[in-house]
Parts: structure tokens; sequence; C-alpha cells
């Protein structure tokens, strides 16, 4: 019961979607309305503001992040093994993208998977972002960028914390980053991907 307890939580928790939540703060049209109609940073910021789009970007690596270190501060209190840590990490992912607060329509989970990487081992986000930073500034395309760190990351989770739990957890989180990105990857295949900072 007390699993069931932290996994809703984290769920919860990462659904939460911070670019309607700052829109809507900020009198901006709905992110799904508009772009790609992706509640994410990169959308928001074709509306031109940037401190929306910065605002955004860290509500959902912040979540990430929290979710998952609480789970390990509290886990041994409620007498829970690491793997607790991990059943967090993936739950807080998916209620990005399917956040019960907006009918299930979420983002594609790149700042909240970089803040669950962060909170999991800090060298793995750190590694994953090095890779979205290097990617994004040699293409300027923000789902390419996503799409290296993702395929990636499971390999840098093997060579710093094993070849265990923790890196089939990662992998779990990369394959749904790729699948939230197949209508990127039609895209990128025919050269019609927007880039970064393209006005909607």
């Amino acid at each position: 019961m007390t699993t069931l307890l932290f996994i809703a939580v984290a769920y919860m928790i990462g659904s939460l979607s911070f670019a309607v939540i700052v829109s809507r703060a900020m009198h901006l049209p709905d992110p799904r309305s508009f772009g790609s109609g992706n509640p994410g940073a990169t959308n928001v910021l074709r509306t031109g503001r940037k401190t929306a789009a910065a605002l955004t970007l860290l509500g959902d690596a912040l979540k990430g992040w929290v979710a998952v270190v609480l789970a390990r501060m509290l886990a041994p209190q409620f007498g829970l093994d690491d793997n607790i840590v991990l059943l967090c990490a993936l739950a807080v992912f998916i209620g990005h993208l399917f956040p019960v607060f907006f009918r299930f329509q979420g983002g594609k989970g790149v700042a909240t998977a970089l803040g669950v990487l962060i909170g999991l081992n800090p060298w793995l986000g750190l590694a994953c972002l090095a890779t979205w930073l290097a990617v994004t500034g040699i293409f300027r395309i923000s789902s390419l960028s996503a799409l290296a760190a993702a395929v990636l990351s499971p390999i840098y989770a093997g060579l710093l914390m094993g070849w265990n739990n923790h890196a089939i957890a990662v992998l779990v989180i990369a394959l749904l980053l790729v699948y939230r990105h197949k209508s990127n990857l039609i895209k990128l295949a025919s050269g019609q991907e927007a880039r970064i900072g393209k006005r909607a």
C-alpha cells in the first residue's frame, strides 16, 4: 500500500504541466493550441516569451528531480528499498506524458527526464545535458537533440551506475521519450522539423 502511495504521489507531481500553468499565468495562448501542439518549453518559446519558456523548462525539470529526491529521502522511513526510487522516477515521467490534470495530454518529457536523471545521478543528468547542448549547438533542432540524449542515456547509466535496475529504468524512460517523438522522427526524415526559436 505504501509503495502505491509513493507511486501515486510521484505521478501527481508529474501531472503538473508547467507549460500550461505558466502560459495561463502569463496570459499566453495554450501551448497545445499552436506550433507543435506540445506543452513543453520549446513550443512555449515560439510565443517569443523567453521567460515563459525558461520557467516551463525549470518547472518541468524540477518536478522530476523533486519526485526522485523525495522518494529517496522518505523510502527508508517506510522500510522501502531503492527500487521505489526507480518506480517513482518512472511514475513522475509518465505523469508528465499523460497528466491527469490536463486530460492526459502531456508533453514529450525532455525536461522532466533531465530532472529525473539528475535526481538519480547528477553525472548522468549532466552527461545527457551535455549531449543535448552539443547536438543543439550544431543543428539547432530540439527534437534531434532530445533523441540523441535519449539514445545515449541508458549507456551513460550503465557506465556510471552499473548495468542493473537503474539502467533498465533509464532505458524505459528513453524508449518512452523516443516514442513520444515519433512525429518528430517523420519530420526529421523529411527535413521539415522546425528549429529552436521559430515563431508560431
